[in-house]
């Protein structure tokens, strides 16, 4: 068959391929016998080890075989208990954001009556809860391994909140908390969907409770989802709504700080340099705090990390020597150096590779990108993985270099299921 032919030209075992790609030998086997079709995901990392465009890898394959039975469906849809979880996390948004709305609006008495006979819940310790998930996301190396506990957690706040009218206040702001966990969660996963809805209803609570720093948060959460889909002018304005709930917030946290740092992203996605360095600036002000200025879950910004987000809007900007030195730095010093932060290194790593694309040097991108691929696979991040498939449009004409060329279909296999038929 011409596919085998192919690979057999570019020196592959049916084994080799099968590891780029991240499936089972037998499953490249299949392909070129013609019993089975690449997935739409699988052909674009197909094409691009094979060194073809999607045309000609069409050329290549023989048409799959017709099939209407059990084997065909699972090749076609998903994993069976992928939406389960979802659909439940999406149905308790929506149940926690009618029960909120009702108790805000009902008399006393009929909201005594709805919940007469069911043990009141403990805002406070809910509140603890919250920040113990936060810690637990925050050193998580899988964070979508938090979900099931957040999901456990958010199903019993919301009955608490049922059942619960003296209160409403602090419970409708561990809802807002926890609502922001939620879509952390989601966002990592690359549920992006998922993520804004968890956002939106942490917002709408947060104003519901009149705390400004938490709702200022949530519009900050909801911009990283714009800017991960590009949309750096609905970030920009997202953000400064941020800024001016930060601004009626507390005066001790880092909020204000953090709106500034992320708006520097925006900035830098606009292609505003200047206006990127002021909000960098304006971030660098943490510093000046004292202790932290975070709370220890949906407000984490101390500073830290201003090194290698610097580095990171040089790349966008195109400022590839001042990138390059910053992220070497940020790589060498604090948590990154010791490896306790997988989702920061493997964003330094992929802005170190997109340096070397930029300035088409395929021994940097291959160096630092394929940690960031490894990095990707420990971690299951989809944070990073959703990084790395933003270098990959990047690698243009140095997809010629082989090294170049292996590298961008791992980093397409990262997002590709294995679904073996």
């Amino acid at each position: 068959m011409g596919l085998a032919r192919r690979r057999k030209a570019l020196g592959y075992s049916q084994e080799k391929l099968a590891q780029l790609l991240g499936v089972d030998r037998t499953t490249v086997g299949r392909w070129e016998s013609g019993r089975i079709a690449p997935q739409p995901a699988q052909r674009r990392a197909l094409a691009a080890v094979l060194e073809i465009s999607l045309h000609e890898l069409d050329a290549l394959l023989a048409p799959p075989r017709p099939s209407g039975g059990a084997d065909q469906g699972r090749l076609s849809g998903g994993p069976l208990d992928a939406g389960d979880s979802d659909e439940m996390i999406r149905r308790e948004f929506l149940r926690l954001l009618t029960v909120s709305g009702a108790l805000a609006v009902l008399p006393a008495e009929e909201a005594e009556a709805l919940a007469d006979g069911v043990r009141r819940g403990a805002p406070a310790d809910f509140a603890r809860m919250n920040g113990h998930l936060w810690q637990v996301y925050q050193l998580a190396r899988s964070k979508r391994s938090v979900h099931p506990v957040v999901r456990d957690q958010l199903t019993r706040l919301t009955e608490a909140l049922a059942q619960n009218r003296s209160g409403t206040r602090p419970m409708l702001t561990a809802a807002a908390d926890l609502f922001q966990l939620a879509g952390e969660v989601a966002f990592d996963a690359d549920r992006h969907s998922d993520a804004v809805s968890s956002y939106a209803l942490a917002a709408s609570l947060s104003k519901d409770a009149g705390a400004y720093d938490l709702w200022a948060c949530a519009l900050v959460r909801h911009a990283y989802v714009e800017m991960a889909e590009h949309r750096y002018t609905q970030a920009a304005e997202m953000l400064g709504a941020a800024e001016a709930l930060a601004a009626q917030g507390d005066s001790a946290l880092s909020t204000r700080y953090w709106v500034a740092s992320v708006r520097a992203e925006a900035h830098a996605g606009l292609g505003d340099l200047d206006a990127c360095e002021r909000a960098l600036d304006r971030a660098e002000e943490v510093r000046g705090l004292n202790g932290d200025g975070g709370n220890g879950g949906w407000l984490r910004f101390d500073g830290s990390r201003l090194a290698e987000e610097r580095g990171a809007r040089y790349v966008r900007l195109g400022r590839l020597d001042l990138a390059d030195s910053t992220l070497k730095k940020a790589l060498d010093q604090g948590p990154l150096a010791s490896g306790q932060s997988f989702r920061r290194r493997g964003t330094v790593l992929v802005g170190l590779a997109a340096v070397g694309a930029k300035r088409g040097d395929p021994e940097q991108v291959v160096a630092y990108g394929s940690q960031a691929v490894e990095l990707a696979r420990t971690s299951a991040s989809g944070y990073v993985a959703r990084r790395l498939r933003d270098l990959y449009d990047e690698f243009g004409t140095l997809r010629r270099d082989r090294r170049v060329a292996e590298l961008g279909a791992e980093i397409v296999a990262l997002s590709t299921p294995s679904r073996e038929g």
